[in-house]
């Protein structure tokens, strides 16, 4: 782990996010749902400067939120650890790459389209890709399992039959389970206003006062 975010200049702090953004951006092969795992791995394993939980939820609301995944996911992060200036940076980091390859490939696609070992290179490289998706999977499904609550694990699991056998959008599902969280936290702390009321009324606990 390097240094805390605390004990970084605040130019180091974005150079380091350009960086970091930079180069998950220019050497990852497969999109959005290769990177953001690999920024996970990055910013909540290796750096620290970010829970488990918190990225979950910046990845969920980069899932629903329009626009690419991975660009919005890393705005989000650059958000939280730099504010507004980060955000910048991150987006900066993330496009920056893209642009140049493709500016690149664009010139040269009639010669590469219909090329055999490009084809093989291409090949090879969605079978390192599935990988990475699947250990994402593996690690953020282990933090839910991991707090040992039911609904948790219920809408994980119906999110799952939901995409793969049913084929609702993804848009949809992120949708509902964020109203399903939302209506949990509501009633939780309704119930638990609800029993400091009665305990605060009750012979017990004026006796307490």
């Amino acid at each position: 782990m390097i240094q805390k975010k605390e004990d970084l200049s605040r130019s180091k702090l974005l150079w380091v996010l350009f960086r970091s953004t930079f180069t998950l951006s220019a050497f990852t092969i497969g999109g959005g749902y290769v990177i953001v795992p690999l920024m996970r791995k990055l910013f909540v394993e290796t750096y620290g400067w970010i829970e488990e939980k918190e990225m979950l939820d910046l990845v969920a609301i980069g899932q629903a939120a329009p626009g690419i995944i991975a660009v919005n996911t890393s705005i989000l992060v650059g958000y939280k650890l730099a504010g507004v200036v980060g955000a910048l940076v991150t987006l900066f980091g993330t496009m920056l790459p893209p642009i140049i390859f493709l500016t690149i490939i664009s010139y040269a696609y009639g010669a590469i389209k219909d090329n055999a070992i490009i084809k093989t290179l291409f090949y090879g490289m969605s079978i390192g890709v599935a990988v990475v998706i699947l250990d994402a999977v593996v690690n953020m499904g282990k933090a839910i399992v991991g707090k040992r609550q039911i609904l948790p694990i219920v809408i994980m699991i119906l999110a799952f039959i939901a995409a793969y056998f049913l084929k609702v959008g993804i848009v949809v599902i992120i949708l509902a389970c964020a109203t399903i969280g939302v209506m949990t936290t509501f009633l939780g702390d309704a119930a638990k206003k609800k029993k400091l009321k009665e305990t605060a009324v009750s012979p017990e606990g004026r006796n307490e006062k």
